[in-house]
């Protein structure tokens, strides 16, 4: 979810709720399963599992088609019908002359503001095709993601998990919850085939509950260990109406649904929402028939206290999340701010900082650079894209897609995944429905970035010739009230760029 200030016809935000609910399931589904077959074989496994864009579809709403099988890869396909036809891996890289001559005179739109970066390199060499103030640390907006996204699957793992746990405490009436770093819990059970909400409350109550009853306990204390997360909960660069609109939640290692605070995306979000999982926690473990001792004192009801979790202490039941990479998907189709600064602060307490905006922020910008990307110029302020001082060169964008088209780090296949596809899903599927711009629905696999007067898109094409570019464009001036024609403007130079064979 990205935020912008009114911009008519649009509701005061970029169109980070992805569409039509049939959209995202289609698109989740076509994700889902690229995500078998990214990377293998470098760029040519980039297209076929359909993490790079190409002839996806021209249709609003597309039906999750099977994907066609990676050499060398033994996938069953659900469907014969292919997503994606094979990019030939030989097709000619374009002449940057004839590249910057086509696309050039585009940055100069008015629509764009005075302030613009471009970058376009041949994904899978890194050859700079065009460079227009391509050094310039510029405000990123959530193009921010795609460097969360990848320093989460390097420090953190692709397969790896956030833990909600329950343990003994420090005496014998008293119970622990442990906070891991899951913000997606359901309040109920746990949806196995789903992300958001893929493990509940429900579930670790009722396993608490029949712990417990195993133990000959029917009732117990019931503490909150969240302190894994330390500092501000809520960023400087944040706007002031953020949370209360829905943008983001007080960061924190635990909360049901976000902390929403009702129905839909936008709704506000609680202001403890670890405490208020807790107090979710306590009702399951009640329901399931277990006493919940009261911890205040006079007329005040405590059903919940903080408290440590003492060291090695028993563990009575736990859920997980879904796996990172399905989370980093999930971030970046749908632009979801607080996914990002929780897997930040979880990537910040795996490399040994602690779990803070500034810490995150940099264990971010560590992960990347250890990939031999050049990060002068980056300076992150939360890893979500919402602080307004964030600086991100347009070429360190393209530099990092380009590592991750190159196939050497199969870890990251979940960012290529996850990036919306044009006119079909996430953040880009109500875009690409102009007439200068319909040609590239479903060859654009970007994402986007809005704020006031900040519009940016980086990701992947597939170009005339069938080369897979890699492009990134940023405007940080961009007039008041001037988002949508901005982003249109973003859209035209995507689109020549794919019609584009520039030989």
């Amino acid at each position: 979810m990205e935020r912008t200030g009114p911009q008519p016809p649009v509701t005061g935000r970029d169109r980070d709720d992805g569409g039509d609910t049939s959209v995202r399931k289609a698109a989740a589904a076509v994700v889902t399963a690229a995500t078998a077959l990214v990377l293998v074989g470098g760029y040519a496994g980039l297209d076929v599992a359909g993490a790079v864009p190409g002839p996806l579809t021209t249709t609003p709403a597309p039906t999750a088609a099977p994907l066609p099988t990676a050499p060398g890869a033994n996938v069953p396909a659900p469907s014969p019908v292919p997503v994606l036809p094979t990019l030939d891996a030989a097709a000619p890289v374009p002449d940057p002359a004839v590249l910057g001559g086509t696309v050039g005179p585009l940055l100069t739109d008015p629509a764009l503001g005075a302030s613009v970066s471009a970058s376009v390199v041949d994904a899978l060499t890194g050859r700079t095709l065009l460079a227009s103030a391509d050094d310039v640390a510029r405000t990123p907006a959530s193009t921010t993601k795609i460097l969360t996204a990848v320093a989460a699957l390097r420090a953190l793992g692709d397969t790896s998990r956030a833990t909600t746990r329950v343990v003994a405490g420090a005496t014998a009436d008293e119970v622990v919850l442990v906070a891991g770093g899951d913000v997606l819990l359901a309040a109920g059970a746990g949806d196995p085939e789903a992300v958001a909400g893929h493990a509940g409350l429900g579930d670790l109550a009722a396993q608490t509950a029949a712990a417990l009853r195993a133990a000959g306990r029917t009732s117990v204390a019931v503490r909150l260990d969240d302190g894994s997360f330390t500092g501000p909960a809520t960023s400087p660069g944040w706007g002031a109406g953020d949370v209360g609109s829905g943008f983001v939640m007080p960061i924190a290692p635990l909360a049901v649904d976000e902390a929403r605070l009702g129905p839909g995306e936008n709704a506000p979000r609680a202001a403890d929402p670890a405490l208020g999982a807790a107090l979710l926690f306590v009702q399951a473990l009640t329901a399931d028939g277990i006493t919940v001792l009261d911890q205040g004192s006079g007329s005040s009801s405590v059903p919940v206290a903080r408290a440590a979790a003492q060291p090695g202490a028993k563990q009575l039941a736990a859920v997980s999340s879904a796996t990172t990479a399905e989370q980093v998907e999930l971030m970046l189709t749908d632009s979801d701010n607080t996914l990002a600064e929780v897997l930040a602060r979880r990537v910040a307490l795996a490399t040994g900082r602690t779990g803070t905006f500034d810490d995150a922020s940099a264990a971010v910008v560590d992960e990347v650079a250890a990939l031999g990307v050049d990060v002068t110029g980056v300076h992150l302020q939360g890893a979500s894209g919402l602080g307004r001082d964030a600086r991100i060169p347009a070429r360190t964008l393209t530099s990092l897609l380009s590592v991750i088209a190159a196939g050497k780090h199969p870890e990251l296949g979940a960012v290529a995944a996850g990036l919306p596809v044009a006119a079909v899903s996430g953040t880009l599927a109500d875009r690409y429905d102009q007439p200068d711009s319909t040609a590239a629905a479903g060859v654009v696999r970007a994402k986007t970035g809005t704020l006031t007067g900040v519009s940016s898109l980086a990701g992947f094409l597939r170009d005339a010739d069938g080369r897979l570019l890699a492009f990134a464009v940023m405007s940080d001036s961009v007039t008041p009230g001037g988002s949508v024609t901005a982003r249109r403007a973003q859209d035209r130079f995507a689109t020549a760029l794919a019609a584009c064979g520039c030989r």
